[in-house]
């Protein structure tokens, strides 16, 4: 539902008053107070927005799926079974204007010769025969052919860079934002085709010579105010990353930030459907306990279909909800079956959804709630619900005008006795929150300790059958010089990642990933550290009664109090991805010399070479490369206990001082502006419950 006209006028009414106050403020005289309200002010600004990632191999319905739930059916270009999104499409709420909105992210100029120099290097040190063997040749063959055509391989390097090639597309050579903006959803999806999709039969019909995907980082598109969509991003991810380096990172950020993970897939064969579940364990560790993830939504698509039948009897709709009850059954049995992905997970953050985006759409077989479409909708909804922009706005304004009106009303000779009271709380009440950080400490501690022993003893055993994989080393050498030249982490064709630098940090992972989850939980209910710091209180409520005269800044420090907490929550959740991630990247850096030694290798005996290499480098380094990461973890992981500690301490101190120790007799008079949002404050409150 969208929201409500009611709050949307308080949240605007709301900024009018404060935006006034401001004003007020800036013609007051410079005091610490009034600087440090006009922050306070500026800082009730928020948009925070969930990311839901959709993965799905080509043909699963991806696209179909995105357009049912939010209801646009003609938005994103879905096509045949040969066609597939080849860049990452955000879709979102347009609240601006009336249109609907494409903004076309490039790569730079620079990556791109970084590409077309890569090419012209493998043609120099390849022989012709192999190049169509090898992944990625052809991944690069793909997209010169795409945006130059056929003849590519006969222009030479500065023709393929000649500017004529981008006259259509002058954003890229500007390292600009292009913006496509139409009346309807049906005209902008013709329009981004050839910025997303590869799709060469549908564009000789479409009269498109040339695709710009090679060239495009990101398309965001914008749908004008959509409900769904308000507080929600949804994300459709091509594949599993990318072998462009901006590009994968860009994927890998959006992923760690994903809130919610949509897998897509048939439904006649969901549960068998291996690159389903590869994409879902290869990201487990991105989206859990490097991520924010906190449900997974397995999608078995194009649940109308149910044998040849075109019978649309009643008979053949108990028929398919009983086949979809038995597919979400088998789904559910072989998540069970993966038990290193779930140590990232609550146990009842899975979820199986059968839908038909086709009868959502019109229905002939199933009901409208039997597609199931209504209940990903719910999902979203939900999604929105966590943030009320009008409440979240409203609360922290009302905060701010109780302590302005009561600095006006009392003076600091009266307040010693509540000052160190509200003192007295904060140092009582980080107690808990203080041992918790330090059990947490000890514990990682000691896990990463037999991590450490366990990885220095199984380290070259583990690097030895990854070397030796294949029968004769047939092919592998190809594959192997891909991994050692982008820095242990090679891509296949089919989108399965091998990243030998997670493989040699497994151990270290594995003996922290449960207690990490518990220290750290996606879920927002309890929060981290054993829902310590969500615990913390200055008691602000009990002391109102006992000290009436300063209830206002009372209010003022329970809000802030909330918002402290709230950011720190957020700061905990991007720093927990940096700590989780920091064993891999140890290993990396470690690892980065000796896979540029090994990339150098090339003619006979190039992979026995590159084996020799690797596997000396990691004898003679796993007695310190190991010991670094568990350090570089800790120093992590201390830092962010310091950095907890100091910022409560801080700024509670900064709060109590400043609304309760300063002398504010020139501080402005905001009684009736306090009255209008204790109105609009009561409310947002009622129409909540």
């Amino acid at each position: 539902m969208p929201k409500s006209s009611p709050e949307l006028m308080i949240l605007s009414e709301g900024k009018n008053v404060m935006t006034h106050v401001l004003a007020k403020l800036r013609s007051e005289e410079k005091t610490k107070l009034n600087e440090f309200l006009r922050n306070k002010i500026r800082d009730l600004e928020t948009d925070k927005r969930e990311l839901v990632g959709v993965f799905g191999e080509t043909g699963a319905g991806k696209t179909s799926l995105i357009n049912a739930v939010i209801e646009e059916r003609t938005l994103l270009p879905s096509g045949d079974i040969a066609a597939c999104t080849s860049v990452m499409i955000k879709v979102e709420a347009n609240m601006s204007n009336t249109n609907y909105e494409a903004h076309i992210e490039f790569i730079t100029k620079e990556e791109w010769k970084d590409e077309l120099w890569s090419i012209n290097q493998y043609h120099g040190e390849t022989a012709e025969q192999t190049k169509y063997e090898d992944d990625d040749y052809q991944d690069v063959a793909e997209k010169m052919s795409a945006f130059y055509g056929e003849e590519w391989e006969k222009k030479s390097y500065e023709q393929l860079m000649d500017n004529k090639n981008f006259k259509e597309i002058p954003e890229f050579l500007q390292s600009t934002t292009k913006i496509l903006a139409c009346e309807t959803a049906m005209e902008l999806s013709a329009k981004i085709i050839k910025y997303t999709r590869t799709d060469s039969k549908r564009g000789a019909c479409n009269g498109i010579k040339r695709w710009y995907w090679p060239l495009v980082k990101c398309v965001t598109v914008r749908v004008p105010h959509n409900s769904f969509l308000q507080h929600v991003t949804l994300v459709d991810l091509p594949g599993n990353g990318d072998r462009n380096k901006s590009r994968d990172a860009m994927w890998k950020g959006i992923v760690g930030q994903c809130s919610t993970v949509w897998v897509v897939t048939e439904i006649n064969r969901a549960a068998a459907d291996r690159d389903s579940w590869e994409i879902l364990k290869s990201v487990s560790s991105l989206i859990g306990n490097g991520g924010e993830c906190s449900s997974i939504h397995f999608i078995c698509t194009k649940s109308d279909i149910i044998g040849e039948s075109t019978d649309h009897s009643a008979d053949v709709q108990a028929s398919i909800l009983e086949r979809n009850m038995d597919a979400k059954e088998a789904v559910r049995k072989e998540y069970n079956k993966l038990n290193k992905t779930k140590k990232h997970f609550s146990d009842d953050c899975f979820k199986v959804f059968t839908v038909s985006s086709k009868e959502f759409l019109k229905q002939t077989v199933l009901s409208e709630e039997n597609t199931e479409i209504p209940k990903l909708q719910d999902v979203l909804q939900k999604l929105n619900d966590r943030h009320s922009e009008a409440l979240n706005y409203v609360s922290g304004a009302h905060g701010i005008l109780s302590l302005i009106q009561g600095a006006k009303l009392t003076k600091p000779k009266n307040n010693k006795d509540v000052c160190k009271e509200l003192e007295r709380n904060m140092v009582l009440h980080l107690d808990p929150v203080k041992k918790a950080m330090e059990e947490a400490c000890q514990v990682f501690k000691k896990r990463l300790s037999e991590g450490v022993e366990k990885s220095e003893k199984q380290c070259e055993k583990m690097l030895h059958n990854f070397l030796f994989w294949g029968k004769n080393g047939r092919g592998f050498h190809r594959t192997l010089k891909s991994v050692v030249k982008n820095g242990g982490v090679y891509k296949t064709q089919k989108g399965k990642e091998i990243n030998l630098n997670r493989k040699l940090t497994s151990f270290l992972t594995d003996s922290i990933d449960e207690e990490f989850r518990k220290t750290f939980p996606n879920e927002r209910k309890g929060g981290p550290f054993n829902g310590t710091l969500n615990n913390f209180s200055l008691d602000t409520e009990s002391l109102k009664q006992k000290y009436e005269d300063v209830q206002l800044q009372l209010r003022f420090l329970k809000t802030e109090e909330d918002n402290i907490k709230l950011k720190l929550n957020t700061r905990i959740r991007d720093q927990k991805k940096i700590i989780y991630n920091s064993l891999t990247q140890t290993i990396e850096e470690f690892m980065e010399e000796c896979y540029k030694t090994a990339a150098g290798f090339s003619g006979d005996g190039m992979l026995g070479k590159m084996r020799e290499t690797l596997t000396k480098h990691v004898y003679e380094s796993k007695d310190t490369m190991f010991v670094k990461a568990k350090d570089v973890m800790m120093n992590h992981l201390l830092s962010l206990r310091e950095e907890i500690l100091e910022t409560v301490q801080d700024t509670l101190q900064t709060s109590i001082d400043l609304s309760l120790r300063t002398d504010s007799c020139s501080i402005l008079d905001v009684s009736t502006e306090l009255e209008m949002v204790q109105k609009f404050y009561d409310d947002l409150v009622n129409s909540l419950h």
